[in-house]
């Protein structure tokens, strides 16, 4: 088994708490990964997602997607070729699509980065994610 240690960055927010982010790529591009450990799935923005695929058609997925502030939402698939984290590349992926509108006019408000993709519980428990605060970084098996 292999191990990657990702850096990650602790992001203030109005100085009571903080979201964590990293680095990574998505077919190649870089992008930015606001890491949620309680998020059940991984997802990505419906408008985002487009500079880093190129199909630009998703599929319907049938199931509600719920969380990030929200009940429930309607979502979309669409097939990502592969997600690099550190020396972790992550090929076929089938993503999850939803509306983040609100998530991004939150970041702008606090003045924080972008993010294009809310790293969830399906990669983070697959590779067995450890995060330490004090080195500010995050171990993936693989």
């Amino acid at each position: 088994m292999k191990i990657t240690l990702v850096p990650i960055q602790t992001l203030n927010i109005e100085n009571d708490g903080f979201h964590l982010m990293t680095k990574g790529l998505i077919n190649g591009i870089e992008a930015s990964f606001l890491i949620d450990t309680g998020a059940s799935r991984t997802v990505f923005d419906q408008t985002v997602i487009r500079k880093f695929i190129n199909d630009q058609e998703f599929e319907e997925n049938e199931k509600l997607s719920t969380g990030l502030g929200t009940n429930s939402m309607p979502s979309q698939v669409a097939h990502i070729d592969y997600i690099t984290l550190g020396e972790l590349t992550i090929t076929d992926y089938t993503a999850i699509v939803i509306d983040l509108t609100h998530v991004h006019q939150s970041y702008q408000q606090l003045n924080l980065p972008d993010i294009n993709c809310v790293l969830g519980g399906d990669i983070l428990k697959k590779y067995k994610a450890v995060i330490n605060y004090k080195t500010k970084s995050m171990k993936l098996y693989y």
